[in-house]
Order: C-alpha cells, then structure tokens, then sequence
C-alpha cells in the first residue's frame, strides 16, 4: 500500500509536510521520502528506509534542512520515492500509490529500442515510479502525460507532481484510492487521508473523482482534467486501510465499522445462530470497531480479553529470523486472564487473509484458559489476490486461507464452485466454515456477507471494488 502528501503555500510548508506524511504511517512501513522546492534554493529531497524505525524518528534529523514553499511526500510500500526527474517537460519531482501490472511488457513495448535506460533495482526491476514519469514524459505536456499513463498502466496509478510552479495531482483513473485536497489561509494540500490536514488547520476543499487531474498552487486549485465517470474505490479502505477520522466519498471509516458489525450481529441475530458467549471482543486492532457494533446490536458486553504491547513493538517491525519474529508476535499480546479464563469469548477481525496470526492468536486464547472461541469476519471469505493494490497479493491465490481450504476439499474441482463456497448458506459454504474451524480451532466461523458489507459502506455499489471477494473486475 502506501500513502502520500502534498503542500505549496505562501509560508514553509516543510513542517506540514513532516506532519502530514507522517500521519500516513498507518499504510506503509518499508520508506518514506519528501522533496521540497524553495524558490531560491531549488529542489532538497530525501529517502528512508523505515523498516526498522517510524518515519518520524528517521526524519526529524532532516527536519533544519528542509525549507520551501511546496513539498510532497509519501510512505511507501513499494520502491524508493519520490524521485526527481529533469526532462524535456522541466525538472519535476514524482511519487506514486499504486501497482502497475504491466510493467515488463510497457519496458519492452515503449522504451528497449529507443536507448532508454533506466535505473534497475537490486532485484533488477525497474522503479514503478521512474517507469510512470517515463510514460508522461513521452507526451508534450505533464497533463497528457499523465493522462497517457492512466490510459496504459494496468492496474492502479495515483500520481502527485511537484513543479517550481505548482503541484500537480491525479487519481487514479478508476478511483481505487482517494485524493482530497484542503485548504487555510496560506494555500493549499493533497492527502491520501483527510484526517491529517484537519490536524494542521486545512479545510476540506475537494475530493477529486476518477481519473480527475487537478493543479494546486497557493492561491487554490484548478480542475486539468475532469473525472471520469466509472469509478471502482476500494472497500477495504473502509474495512482495514482506513485511519478512524477518515472519511471517502462522504463515508467515515468508524462509523462504517460501527455499522458493519451491526449488520453481521442483527442477520445472526435473525437467523438464531447467535452463539451464547460471556463476551464480544475485537482482535486489536482493527477489528475492535466492528467488534463495538456486534457487540451493541448483539446486546452481549464488549471486552478486550487480550491487548497488543505497543510501546517497545508500535507496528509490525519485525527482525528477519522467523524464530524471532514468531516470539515478538508472542510478547505482543498481553492477556487478562479475568477476561479470559473459563469464558466463552467471540472475536471479531477485520478480515482472515491467510490465517496464520489468527491461529497463533487462537491457540494463546485457550492457553489463557478460554472455554470457547468464536470467530467472525467483518468481511466475506477472500478468494482472490488483489491486482490493483497492495491488499491480500500474494504469489498465489492459494496462500489465501479461503482458496487453500478449497483446494483440500475439493481439488480442482472445487475451484470452479467458488461462488458457492462463499455463499454461508450453500452445502460448499458449510463445508468451507467446518474445514476452517477444524484447522483454526474455532468453535464457530462466520463471515459478513457482501451484501452486507456493501450495505454497510451505503454508497452505489457498482462504485466499490469487490474483486478479491468475487474475482469480477
């Protein structure tokens, strides 16, 4: 996944761009980067790796030296960014959100016959970045540019640009991720998350829509391009990415979750499989919120059986040795055992991927002395690797716990019936739920339905991204 943030005012805007890019933390934990353009100075860019140690801490050090009027910034999952680029379009500095699927084939298909070099990685791929501003700079202008690379790129491609004159910014052609811009008094920000503007004092001024390619300078912000009219955003913004304070296309993320754990206690509730529990509780973190709105509708008392150790282990930095890994994931949860022992707990999580934290976590619950654990997804089984972000890719959609299960009852065979082992209500959807509990050591599984999530978010549909769950583009 990734994040990003951008700034160009009338003032330094190097303070709101450290704040601002850190607070995208959340969505990101291998670099972060920020560029700055000072009208006397020039461009002053810098990379981190922040595998190891927060963004914050690795920037703060870099903080006396960055000076300007505009900046963007990002935290990235993917390659080192953003990047400076001097070409016939001028000297812009690019970062870049998203997965670009086609990569190999536009190298060979644009660039290996025409002497184009670019900087290979250590692992010998191309930066998706460089490759991005090599296909707008194949066009006349960085608008067309832009839009060529939008139009090419299979995948998903959301763009920040910074010139000496402005910042430049697009999402993504089918909107798989938001864009937001705000505004004060001195001038104006692009952010993947809303929430970190309102901390510095921006309004919110404009969501952009599909495609959509606006220009941002300190006076205000102007349309290039206008949004398509197809748009695909991703669910699981809501379900998983998301920070809490944050809303898209006018949705906030904890009262959708709020709402979706609602959703799955009332349909249980209605059908009578509502087990008899002491407790509803939330696998920390993400999955506390749907926990709070099963809990409610469900009117069984919402506990937190279990904590994560936060202060030494804040994010998932993890050392290299498995064994070591497996016992930091052992130090972080903290149990209670008056929550735990002799009771009947059920869980909610945000989503069961490939399963293996969640055994792990489920083992620790009756080693703590719980009688009884259930498990609910505040989502419906995974089925497929996502292609256009970071969520759920793997190597192989049989990594996938979902996938994998099908693949033992039913071989092949079975692959051609996912739709129906999705389906609770189906004999294959049965038969998946008692072969996941039987591995997982679950006393009972269930999994929002689709409709049910899709009610939840409560905007069109046909507007949401649904392909891991249904494999439907």
């Amino acid at each position: 996944m990734g994040g990003f943030f951008g700034a160009i005012s009338n003032k330094d805007v190097a303070l709101d761009l450290f704040f601002g890019v850190d607070y995208h933390s959340h969505l990101g934990t291998r670099r972060g980067g920020m560029v700055v353009y000072d009208r006397e100075k020039g461009f002053h860019r810098q990379i981190h790796n922040i595998e190891n140690s927060p963004f914050r801490t690795k920037f703060e050090q870099d903080l006396g030296e960055f000076h300007g009027q505009a900046g963007i910034g990002c935290i990235s999952d993917a390659d080192p960014q953003p990047l400076l680029v001097r070409s016939h379009l001028g000297l812009y500095a690019i970062t870049t959100v998203g997965i670009i699927n086609n990569a190999d084939a536009l190298v060979e298909q644009y660039f290996s016959d025409h002497g184009h070099q670019f900087m290979a990685m250590s692992s010998g791929r191309v930066n998706s970045t460089e490759l991005v501003a090599a296909l707008i700079n194949r066009k006349d202008s960085l608008v067309e540019g832009i839009r060529y690379a939008q139009e090419v790129i299979k995948g998903s491609c959301t763009i920040l640009l910074l010139t000496p004159e402005s910042i430049l910014c697009a999402r993504d052609r089918l909107g798989r991720l938001p864009v937001l811009i705000g505004r004060n008094g001195a001038g104006c920000c692009v952010s993947f998350e809303s929430f970190a503007y309102h901390k510095l004092g921006y309004a919110d001024e404009h969501e952009l829509g599909p495609g959509e390619i606006v220009e941002l300078t300190a006076d205000g912000w102007e349309t290039l391009s206008p949004p398509g009219e197809e748009m695909k955003i991703c669910a699981f913004l809501w379900t998983y990415y998301g920070y809490p304070n944050s809303n898209y296309e006018g949705v906030n993320v904890e009262v959708m979750r709020y709402r979706n754990g609602e959703i799955m206690a009332r349909d249980e509730v209605q059908k009578g499989k509502l087990p008899k529990v002491d407790y509803v509780a939330g696998v920390p973190d993400s999955g506390v919120p749907h926990a709070i709105g099963f809990a409610n509708r469900s009117g069984k008392p919402f506990a937190r059986p279990f904590v994560k150790y936060t202060p030494t282990w804040p994010r998932s930095f993890m050392p290299a040795d498995q064994s070591v890994r497996d016992q930091v994931a052992k130090m972080k949860q903290i149990p209670v055992p008056e929550l735990i022992e002799g009771k009947k707990l059920l869980f909610v999580d945000d989503s069961i991927v490939r399963g293996t934290q969640l055994r792990e976590t489920v083992e620790f619950l009756y080693e703590s002395g719980a009688a009884e654990v259930h498990m609910r997804s505040a989502c419906p089984p995974i089925m497929y690797g996502c292609k256009y972000l970071n969520f759920s890719r793997s190597n192989s959609d049989m990594e996938l716990l979902a996938r994998r299960k099908v693949q033992d009852l039913e071989g092949d065979e079975g692959q051609a019936h996912l739709e129906e082992y999705a389906d609770p209500s189906t004999h294959r959807g049965q038969c998946l739920l008692k072969s996941i509990c039987e591995e997982m050591g679950f006393d009972s599984l269930g999994y929002q339905t689709l409709d049910g999530l899709l009610e939840a978010i409560g905007i069109d549909r046909d507007k949401i991204c649904t392909y891991c769950w249904t494999g439907k583009e």
